[in-house]
């Protein structure tokens, strides 16, 4: 996983709700959705997706805020490098819309995250309403 760290003009300064910046973590969907010999994996994302709510309130003094987002099946390199057909059976199992998410649509989200100054302490599920089965 890893962070987005953004910084705001200031406090009292226009843009961003006059916040100071914030952090946008990476989860990802096993913190909610582990799967059969994911233990560590989902207990290090549900650790992410866990510490978001109590670090914007941490910092809320400070005109920080604090999110996450919790993807489900994109385009990476790793995905990329499974053959054609494995790609379209990960992606076949997304409900809507049923493929791969692309890397575009987590910056957006990321942007908007920046740009919305009332998203505070919580984690934004990106993942076409995926739930990751056991196996």
């Amino acid at each position: 996983g890893w962070i987005q760290v953004w910084l705001g003009p200031g406090r009292g300064d226009s843009g961003m709700g006059g916040g100071r910046g914030g952090f946008t973590h990476t989860a990802f969907v096993a913190a909610y959705d582990g799967q059969i010999g994911q233990t560590a994996y989902a207990a290090s994302k549900g650790g992410v997706a866990g510490m978001v709510l109590p670090m914007a309130r941490d910092l809320a003094d400070k005109a920080v805020r604090v999110m996450a987002i919790a993807p489900g099946v994109f385009k990476t390199p790793m995905v990329e490098a499974f053959p054609q057909e494995v790609q379209d059976a990960i992606g076949a199992q997304v409900p809507f819309p049923s493929r791969l998410g692309d890397p575009d649509e987590f910056a957006a989200l990321a942007q908007h995250i920046v740009e919305n100054s009332m998203l505070n302490g919580g984690v934004i599920r990106l993942d076409g309403a995926i739930r990751m089965p056991p196996r």
